[in-house]
């Protein structure tokens, strides 16, 4: 658990480390190549973790090196996922395009991860299906069968970014050229495009609305370092303006977070922004703001937390719409043990901010724990937060990234 104390400027400058939402796909990638891989800067965390622990059970060989993690799948020769760590990670869907590309078969479990709504996976099976992929459900399993695998037009009803990296992951030693259409245009999607090429794959239009892969026979090895994490340098931003600080965050793609640095202008903050750097102040009163959450380029779905705790410190009413996930708002319940002002109905939250009060509290999932760890940050007096564990999944060190920043916050027990 956290103990905080809250009422201490965020002030400083931070390096962002790589995504976890670009890393995890990526990772899964590897398999799809007999030839080592390293991947430079790979984040510790909990979800990261348990990839690397799936892919060392289906026979990939796993070393820490000065440079990175090396993965080697050359003799990788399984193809049926470990349910107890698929449960652990919903990343672990990801594993599904990859075998079936290297195996043409596949054998998964349901993923787990945070309870934020449905997030039913019958898109990516509808995308593999479309590659020629006969797939059956049953006792909880999905089997896969891709000896057809070819590549087709796949038409997605949403863009999803799971389905598209799936759809993506397979397609790329598949014979012919796949066009996926309606595809996720998120940051991490152009990334792993980058990945598959270094590898010798052939993938264009990542991060747009339409991505082509032209099927290879072979693909090679690669060092490669994964884009900057955009959520969690949304994360800080909203930390430092939630305490009235000043941040600078190095190594950012600023273009990938122009939805957040706009909407924290229009709560009062200064910034500055550079192609790689972002400067934040927010010395002034700041004002109430409205948020609607949507694919990329959006404002992201997995920083409506963070800035729902933002609101809570800011007098006035901000308003937050989620369009994304249908459960995403049971942070709401421990802010309000907080002292927030926090309305629902239905995908509706209406914040009348004011001062928050330190309390003991619980997250329930990852991004929302990371929206308690500011309104602790915020709040007057001594706060206690558990389920920490769940913060781990995507934020390595957080305290002491906070701690370098001047707040006081520790893990205890």
């Amino acid at each position: 658990m956290y103990r905080v104390i809250g009422g201490r400027r965020i002030a400083g400058e931070v390096r962002v480390g790589c995504a976890k939402n670009a890393v995890l796909p990526i990772l899964a990638a590897t398999i799809l190549t007999r030839e080592p891989v390293t991947i430079e800067d790979c984040p510790e965390l909990s979800d990261v973790k348990n990839m690397l622990a799936i892919l060392e059970t289906l026979g990939c060989h796993i070393q820490a090196t000065p440079e990175g993690v090396r993965i080697d799948a050359g003799c990788a020769g399984r193809y049926e996922m470990p349910e107890h760590l698929s449960k652990q990670l919903r990343s672990s869907i990801f594993m599904l395009g990859p075998l079936i590309g290297r195996f043409r078969r596949a054998k998964v479990t349901y993923p787990g991860g945070c309870e934020i709504g449905q997030r039913p996976i019958d898109l990516h099976l509808k995308g593999l299906r479309a590659l020629g992929v006969t797939i059956r459900e049953e006792h909880g399993m999905i089997y896969c069968d891709g000896q057809k695998l070819r590549g087709a037009e796949v038409y997605l009803d949403f863009p999803s970014v799971g389905a598209t990296e799936n759809v993506m992951m397979a397609a790329v030693l598949a014979r012919g050229e796949t066009t996926i259409h309606n595809a996720a245009r998120e940051p991490e999607i152009r990334d792993l495009q980058d990945f598959i090429n270094c590898l010798g794959g052939c993938v264009r239009g990542g991060g747009t609305d339409c991505v082509r892969i032209r099927g290879v026979s072979t693909l090679s090895g690669a060092h490669y370092r994964p884009l900057s994490d955009r959520i969690v340098a949304g994360t800080l931003l909203a930390a430092a303006a939630a305490t009235r600080g000043e941040l600078t965050l190095r190594d950012v793609v600023s273009s990938d977070l122009g939805a957040v640095t706009d909407k924290l202008r229009q709560a009062g903050c200064d910034l500055q922004v550079e192609e790689d750097k972002i400067v934040l102040s927010a010395q002034g009163k700041l004002k109430p703001f409205e948020i609607s959450t949507q694919p990329f380029p959006g404002f992201p779905t997995d920083l409506q937390a963070q800035f729902m705790a933002l609101a809570c410190a800011i007098e006035g009413a901000s308003v937050i719409v989620e369009n994304v996930f249908e459960n995403r708002f049971a942070h709401a319940a421990q802010l309000r043990r907080m002292g927030a002002d926090i309305f629902l109905s239905n995908r509706l939250a209406v914040v009348r901010g004011g001062r928050l009060q330190g309390a003991q509290v619980q997250a329930g999932d990852l991004r929302g724990g990371a929206a308690l760890v500011i309104a602790a940050l915020a709040a007057e007096g001594e706060s206690v937060i558990e389920n920490v564990e769940l913060i781990d999944r995507g934020y390595a060190s957080l305290e002491k990234t906070l701690s370098r920043l001047g707040a006081q916050i520790r893990r205890i027990g």
